[in-house]
């Protein structure tokens, strides 16, 4: 999702302050409370930060390679575990979208045998977040890649 040029502005104002808390960002961005700021951040940078282990926030690889000019015209992904496998057994954009249960089977059937369900469900979601997949509620929740698979840009994880 495109940044607006206040959101990108923010994005680099928490990269800069980093570690940092709702209340030096509710001074910096003149809002009237750190519930301001929290809805801010959910709504316009969702996929861009997230809250270490002390609550304190951060910049995820996505959002410094959006703020690097790294991610082309799609979004940038950083996979953590089995995110990778998932991605690469999702069906595409104009595919039919596959279920949980049919996505574990192709994951496991590209190298992944011990995968399990709760695993892909988690990336799932993870991937969902990050604008990469596109959940299609039918019987049961199903996916497929909102955008194709060459627009998005793989970040190296650490």
């Amino acid at each position: 999702m495109p940044l607006s040029e206040t959101a990108r502005s923010r994005l680099a104002d928490i990269l800069e302050r980093e570690p940092t808390k709702n209340s030096e960002l509710q001074a910096a961005w003149d809002m009237d409370s750190g519930s301001e700021v929290h809805q801010y951040l959910e709504s316009e940078l969702k996929p861009y930060y997230y809250r270490d282990d002390n609550s304190l926030i951060r910049v995820t690889p996505e959002g410094e390679a959006v703020l690097s000019g790294e991610t082309g015209d799609g979004p940038a992904v950083a996979f953590a575990g089995i995110e990778a496998a998932v991605f690469e057994a999702v069906p595409g954009p104009e595919e039919r979208s596959a279920s949980v249960v049919a996505i574990l089977h192709e994951v496991r059937d590209q190298g992944e045998p011990n995968a399990a369900v709760e695993e892909v469900r988690a990336a799932l979601r993870t991937l969902t977040q990050k604008d990469v997949l596109e959940r299609i509620d039918r019987t049961v929740p199903t996916y497929r890649l909102a955008v194709p698979r060459s627009d998005v840009t793989v970040l190296e994880t650490e």
